[in-house]
């Protein structure tokens, strides 16, 4: 049974629900959660979780969460996942603490993509069940929205150090979700005429004293402008010392920031282009696009002509050639494990390992010692064997291993002289990459 994973999807923005609520530890758990999975099982519809985990993967049933629950019960704490095999994608957490820590039930809910929740009815049953389950366990605080825009919007901290905010916690309503829960400690904070007045779309009080807010009929809508007028304009009532036009201007500008942008990569490196962006955070991701949109590789300069090529000057020409080999398995044993494709020796293999070191930011985070001695030959090596292996290259073996050349064509390519610009740094690791290079020996080599 394959769940999915919302990180290797990435097909866009999710819902994010984040709920911090307090319960009173009974001695029977499934009695406290009965609200918890009543509540769900009501109101999540498409979205409904077919698996649980606890140490072990199984299908949904009460009876499987409490068999979870209990493999991953230690002194103070249980907690299971909670996951589809379908879209919409879900990653789901629910972890219970217990005393001597304060008793809370901790849910964090993520629903992808965002646009399934475009439909009124669907956004009013997500409504619902944030209610039932906020009417039994008091929150401070609770919010869903858009995780691209809380990304931008500085939560969890706000411009706060952490220690200050983990202190302090939400104490304000430094922002306003599409879906909000504030507790009594925050209405009285605000008001509570002042904020049941709130101007919005859905606005309770809850039994325990507690207000629920809805800014706007549908999540996946959040940026439009008049659902970024209807936010500021709760925002500002809420807060009365904030400037209207001022929050409104912020919330555009996150929008714009957040509109799709088309990418337009240079075809050489445009398969790893996509891999860096999906590894930019939803929040900055559009900007980024934009940025490498623009930004073109320099030409690769790591050849000459085939009537300059330095000729071979070793005695065994053979034996250099299986050195060469040598030295490309060793980068096989470095990353076969996390690049499972560089045993293929291939033009992919050599996208999966820029999009690799690039996201290890391996350049800077090991010893220049090391990359020198160990890693610029390794990759160099490699480079070569897939120039070879691919394109009918040859090896023109040189005493001087930074002057080992590969004919394709009529160029001679010196892989080991672009491995080792490519491994200055995080950026030449995109302005050197493996790929470009044998893309633009690939059309050289007629």
């Amino acid at each position: 049974m394959k769940r999915l994973n919302i990180r290797e999807l990435n097909v866009g923005d999710s819902l994010l629900l984040t709920f911090d609520g307090a319960f009173d530890p009974p001695s029977e758990i499934a009695r406290e959660l009965e609200p918890f999975l009543q509540a769900l099982e009501t109101y999540a519809g498409e979205w409904m979780p077919d698996v649980i985990e606890g140490k072990r993967r199984r299908k949904y049933s009460r009876a499987a969460i409490w068999k979870a629950l209990e493999e991953k019960r230690d002194e103070n704490s249980m907690s299971i996942g909670l996951y589809r095999t379908k879209l919409p994608a879900l990653d789901m957490s629910l972890r219970l603490w217990f005393p001597p820590l304060p008793p809370e039930v901790h849910i964090w809910l993520e629903v992808q993509p965002l646009s399934f929740f475009t439909e009124a009815e669907r956004c009013h049953k997500f409504v619902d069940m944030v209610r039932a389950w906020a009417s039994h366990y008091p929150v401070p605080h609770a919010m869903a929205h858009s995780m691209a825009d809380d990304e931008l919007s500085g939560a969890p901290y706000f411009g706060r150090d952490e220690q200050t905010a983990r202190r302090d916690g939400f104490d304000k309503i430094y922002e306003l979700s599409w879906l909000n829960v504030f507790g009594p400690k925050l209405v009285e904070t605000v008001g509570r005429e002042r904020m049941l007045s709130t101007p919005a779309h859905r606005v309770e009080e809850l039994p325990n004293g507690s207000i629920l807010l809805v800014t706007w009929p549908t999540a996946a809508d959040f940026a439009c402008d008049e659902a970024r007028v209807a936010q500021a304009r709760a925002h500002v009532h809420l807060r009365p010392d904030l400037d209207f036009d001022t929050v409104l201007r912020s919330l555009r500008e996150r929008s714009a920031t957040l509109a799709p942008v088309v990418p337009r990569f240079h075809p050489d490196v445009a398969p790893l282009l996509s891999r860096v962006v999906d590894r930019v955070s939803l929040g900055e991701r559009q900007r980024r696009i934009s940025e490498l949109n623009a930004w073109q590789p320099p030409e690769p300069e790591e050849w000459l002509p085939a009537d300059s090529a330095l000729p071979p000057d070793v005695e065994d020409s053979e034996r250099v050639r299986d050195y060469y080999g040598y030295l490309a398995e060793r980068l096989v044993a470095l990353l076969h494990s996390k690049v499972p494709s560089v045993f293929t020796e291939s033009p992919e293999s050599l996208t999966d390992i820029d999009a690799h070191l690039w996201s290890e930011n391996f350049p800077e985070v090991f010893e220049r010692q090391h990359i020198d001695e160990h890693a610029v030959p390794a990759v160099g090596a490699y480079l070569g064997e897939v120039l070879v292996r691919n394109l009918g290259g040859q090896w023109l073996p040189r005493k001087k291993l930074g002057e080992a050349q590969v004919l394709v064509g009529q160029r001679v390519w010196f892989p080991m002289v672009r491995a080792h610009r490519y491994l200055r740094s995080r950026q030449s690791l995109l302005d050197f990459s493996l790929s470009q290079l044998y893309r633009t020996a690939e059309r050289h080599r007629g």
